[in-house]
């Protein structure tokens, strides 16, 4: 690649060297069966081809002390399209091995959160030797769905087309989200029949189904359930599953789009936690009839998303997880 394109790709670069020191399934059940049916019987036909976005024009993004990152570790702010969220810190080694990658995207609600939260867990996953590409991604706000599955397939389309780069092999990488990001990480592992190079998908209590968070949302005392069915309606354009909204449902439910060269799923819940393991069995439990692996664990207590990876020996079975797919 020439100076030109590296500099045009590239935003923000900065090189380290230091020691390395945040629903029911049969209910949802019912009302799915009020979304029109798929072709045949199967799933919503996988659409949405990712877009070619030309690369923006650089800009000023802000770096972190080398204090903070790990030894040898460069860091980079790269654009995947136009916009001022469609951006990734991607940090890698600067040699020519070609190393496995964690693509990582962060929750809140679909409307909020930036990569910035996802800092910590970038660290942890560059200092295990992975090249780790931290997605930003638009939020509800910006655009409705489709638009941030797109995003998340650009960036990796992005990634693997400058593999060369970041000394990342496009063919052995795992895609790890959080909440809503939880969301997008499983819809991105089953879009279409699979995504080359991608072995795995990790759902911290990930919200798997937008229409058991619109259906628990009812009716509930829970501020937070009736905070994340007000933001599946947001997300779907602000229009509820009937009527004239009901294929952007569908689009937006992972379960329906379950095929045979879907990714194995590793989904990670609190037992009474407001997005509950409901969610990820509705997954399992379609994956597992087409032959995709999918493990759903559950762990004491109510924490969501960043605090349940942080409880104790949490992140270390998610990252014992992903070593068995990253070989």
């Amino acid at each position: 690649m020439s100076a030109l394109a590296l500099a045009t790709l590239v935003l923000a670069p900065s090189a380290a060297h230091a020691s390395p020191d945040a629903p029911g399934a049969s209910a949802a059940g019912a009302a799915r069966a009020a979304l029109p049916a798929s072709p045949g019987g199967g799933s919503t036909p996988k659409a949405d081809p990712t877009p070619s976005t030309p690369p923006p024009s650089p800009s000023p993004s802000p770096t972190e002390s080398p204090d903070d990152l790990v030894m040898g570790t460069i860091v980079d702010t790269v654009a995947y399209g136009r916009h001022s969220r469609q951006r990734m810190d991607v940090w890698h080694q600067a040699d020519d091995l070609r190393r496995p990658g964690v693509f990582l995207i962060h929750g809140g609600w679909w409307s909020s959160g930036d990569k910035k939260y996802m800092t910590e867990v970038s660290r942890s996953y560059a200092e295990l030797g992975y090249t780790v590409f931290n997605i930003n991604y638009r939020l509800s706000g910006d655009a409705a769905w489709p638009a941030q599955r797109i995003d998340v397939l650009d960036a990796i389309a992005t990634a693997r087309r400058h593999s060369a780069l970041w000394s990342f092999d496009p063919n052995n990488y795992v895609v790890v989200g959080f909440s809503a990001g939880g969301h997008l990480a499983t819809a991105v592992g089953t879009y279409k029949n699979g995504l080359p190079g991608l072995k795995g998908v990790v759902g911290i209590s990930p919200v798997v189904s937008p229409l058991t968070a619109y259906i628990d949302g009812d009716k509930t005392l829970d501020a937070n359930k009736r905070k994340l069915r007000a933001a599946a309606i947001r997300l779907a354009g602000g229009c509820e599953p009937a009527g004239r909204c009901a294929r952007i449902w569908q689009s937006m439910e992972v379960p329906e789009h379950a095929s045979r060269g879907d990714a194995p799923v590793l989904s990670v819940h609190s037992a009474n936690e407001f997005v509950p393991p409901s969610h990820s069995v509705q997954l399992r439990d379609r994956l597992r009839q087409v032959g995709v692996k999918v493990t759903v664990l559950t762990e004491p207590g109510v924490n969501h998303s960043s605090p349940l990876y942080r409880m104790p020996g949490v992140a270390e079975k998610v990252q014992e997880w992903i070593a068995g797919r990253l070989l």
